[in-house]
């Protein structure tokens, strides 16, 4: 497997696979560029079975580069939503996320907040923290408003957005709630996962700054908060095919899909798995229904709306 994930994010359910299977996983850790980077160089010769990476749009990616093959499993169709998995079947969310926004408990009423949409209100100038537009979960965000609205209404979103921020997009997640945190902005716009993690630190200072802050679910009157996945895929070349559907169908079981929403403080896949403590205390919330494979679609028309709008 190669994995975009840290390791200790998912070897623990590959040790699981393993116990119960006796199949051996190899497990290669990098980045998901330099991952996907690398099947292409490896070509046929590639010793990967699976790509696992975190964000849909790596895998629309990996798929358009034609380093991913069609998996046909009645278990993957039957457990994972259709809007989570690739329509010919190359690509399976096997976690979920949402990308929300987090506000200062003391300076925020969130009675001021509504949708994604409403951040680009002068109102919030100088206010909102968010990491660059080169980062891939930005970018796919901004792919599923062109999706819903066209470019030409989330180009003067984007600017909106970018006329109020509060500081050049430095950092990544963990970096905006700490700046919420600090006085630098009101608002940021990260990961549900990054927050939870935070909120669960063995660091004094994160659970310090996590402790500041709260989480708003943006867009619950229309289509719901913007959701993406981690996921995998077949690789085109995998050596061992059955064995790496297996483990894929391992994936999406009870066990994992509760291991993941435990450990990773990110939503199952599946319905009716339950999430950790710390999600539950965010409460529902409605999630946007919007197919994943509009976000690679529209993923470099997001990435020209950003660039157009200043978002460096």
């Amino acid at each position: 497997m190669y994995s975009g994930r840290e390791e200790n994010l998912i070897k623990p359910v590959l040790d699981r696979f393993t116990a119960q299977t006796g199949i051996k996983v190899n497990l290669i850790t990098a980045g998901a560029d330099e991952l996907t980077t690398r099947l292409e160089l490896e070509g046929a010769n590639s010793p990967a079975d699976l790509l696992l990476t975190v964000d849909v749009g790596r895998l629309l990616r990996a798929k358009e580069m034609g380093l991913l093959q069609a998996v046909d499993s009645d278990v993957l169709e039957s457990q994972i939503p259709a809007q989570y998995r690739d329509s010919e079947g190359e690509w399976f969310g096997v976690s979920l996320r949402s990308r929300v926004v987090v506000y200062d408990k003391e300076r925020v009423n969130p009675a001021q907040l509504s949708t994604y949409e409403n951040l680009a209100d002068p109102k919030w100038k100088g206010k909102i923290c968010i990491r660059s537009s080169s980062n891939i979960y930005n970018q796919s965000m901004t792919a599923a408003m062109i999706s819903h609205h066209g470019v030409e209404k989330t180009e003067a979103w984007a600017k909106g957005l970018v006329a109020n921020f509060a500081r050049q997009p430095q950092g990544g997640d963990r970096d905006q709630i700490a700046a919420v945190a600090i006085g630098q902005c009101e608002l940021a716009i990260v990961n549900t996962y990054y927050l939870a993690g935070m909120i669960n630190a063995t660091s004094a200072e994160q659970r310090e700054q996590a402790s500041k802050v709260a989480v708003f679910w943006p867009n619950q009157q229309d289509r719901g908060a913007h959701i993406n996945i981690s996921g995998a895929g077949l690789s085109a070349h995998a050596p061992n095919r059955s064995e790496a559907i297996q483990l894929l169908e391992f994936l999406v079981s009870d066990e994992s899909q509760t291991w993941y929403a435990e450990a990773n403080n990110e939503f199952p896949v599946r319905a009716g798995v339950p999430v950790s403590t710390t999600l539950q205390s965010w409460g529902e919330f409605k999630a946007d229904a919007l197919p994943l494979e509009q976000l690679g679609i529209h993923n470099a028309e997001a990435v020209r709306v950003m660039d157009r709008a200043g978002w460096r």
